[in-house]
C-alpha cells in the first residue's frame, strides 16, 4: 500500500479532524483533583508530543506562571490547573514563559490572587476553546489558507502530475510556516508592547 496522495481537499480534510479533534472543552478536563503525576499523565496522553514533566510543571509554579496548588493537599491539581496548563501548551510553542506569565497576568494580575481575576481561568477557557474551534473552521479560505491562490501558482507552470504534488505540498508548507512565523511575531510584539 502506497503513501496517500496530498491534494487540497486533504489539507481540508485535515483543517477539519483537527478541529474536531483537538479542542478540548473545560468539562472533558477531570473534575476530581489529581496528583502532579496525574496531571503530566493527563497531559501527555492530550497533546501528543508535549514535553510536561514534573520539573517543568514545579518551575511554572515557582515562576508564578500557574497557580499554586491547593495548600496541604496531596491531590492539589485541580481543573483550574488542568485549565492553565492547556492554554500553556498552546502558548508555548510561541512564547517565552516570560511572556505567557505577562499574557496571564492581564486577566488574572498576581497569579495567586484569585481576588483579583478579571474573570474565571474557566470562563477564559471556555473562551479559548471557542476562539481556536472558529479558527480552524474558518482557516481554509480568504483569511486562512488561500487554496485557490496556491492551485494558481501551480496552474501557471508546467509540472509533471508527480512534481505538481510535491509542489503543492510545498507550497502549503510554506504557506503555514509563513502564517505561523508571521503570527508569532505578531504575538511577540503586542505582548512585549502592552503586557505590562
Amino acid at each position: 500500500m502506497g503513501k496517500e496522495k496530498f491534494s487540497l481537499d486533504k489539507v481540508k480534510e485535515i483543517a477539519k479532524d483537527i478541529s474536531e479533534n483537538t479542542n478540548l472543552s473545560f468539562e472533558e478536563l477531570p473534575q476530581y483533583d489529581l496528583y502532579l503525576s496525574q496531571v503530566t499523565d493527563f497531559l501527555k496522553d492530550k497533546f501528543e508530543g508535549e514535553k510536561f514533566t514534573n520539573n517543568i510543571i514545579q518551575n511554572y509554579i515557582k515562576s508564578e506562571v500557574i497557580l499554586k496548588p491547593e495548600d496541604g493537599k496531596k491531590r492539589g491539581y485541580t481543573k483550574e490547573h488542568l485549565a492553565q496548563l492547556v492554554l500553556l501548551s498552546y502558548m508555548r510553542p510561541i512564547l517565552t514563559t516570560e511572556e505567557i506569565k505577562k499574557v496571564f497576568s492581564l486577566a488574572f494580575n498576581e497569579i495567586n490572587d484569585k481576588n483579583d481575576d478579571l474573570i474565571s481561568w474557566e470562563k477564559a477557557y471556555k473562551i479559548f476553546s471557542k476562539l481556536q474551534a472558529e479558527s480552524f473552521t474558518n482557516f481554509i479560505g480568504s483569511d486562512g489558507l488561500d487554496l485557490d491562490k496556491l492551485s494558481s501558482i501551480i496552474s501557471d507552470n508546467t509540472f509533471n502530475k508527480a512534481d505538481e504534488e510535491k509542489m503543492l505540498l510545498f507550497l502549503v508548507v510554506m504557506s503555514l510556516i509563513s502564517q505561523a512565523t508571521a503570527m508569532k511575531k505578531l504575538v511577540q510584539k503586542i505582548v512585549k508592547v502592552y503586557g505590562e
